[in-house]
């Protein structure tokens, strides 16, 4: 199985040769977006591959045109829907890109709920309930 590790969070998951960085995004609970479902069709699931990017696949045309759209397309950027982990005994870090958060968080408002509540100030002493 191979290790891929999200950024900043430090999440990690364990996938088998054959995953793609979006399904060890989902195995993990990640926050990384995905609003076409996985199709390569939008730049949502954009991710920068920190290490290990030898164990992916080659990008392909289609990879590269929806890249060129993505906010600040690096050397090591990636579509996690579209790299595929093909070393099964691979260590693979990437980081977030805060655009794929945010839509993360904008497909999943139940999450996005939960991260303010948990970011909210605890009640000071003698305030009434809220």
């Amino acid at each position: 199985m191979a290790k891929v590790r999200f950024l900043p969070e430090g999440l990690e998951a364990e996938v088998p040769a054959g995953s793609t960085l979006l399904d060890a995004a989902d195995a993990c609970g990640a926050f990384v977006g995905s609003a076409c479902g996985r199709k390569c069709a939008c730049s949502t699931c954009h991710l920068y591959v920190r290490e290990g990017a030898r164990a992916l696949s080659e990008k392909d045309d289609r990879e590269e045109d929806r890249l060129d759209m993505a906010f600040d397309p690096r050397p090591g950027s990636r579509l996690g829907c579209q790299a595929i982990i093909e070393d099964g005994e691979a260590l693979v870090v990437v980081e977030i890109t805060r655009e794929s958060r945010q839509a993360f968080l904008d497909e999943h408002p139940a999450e996005r709920k939960k991260l303010e509540k948990q970011s909210e100030p605890p009640p000071s002493p003698g305030s009434p309930p809220a």
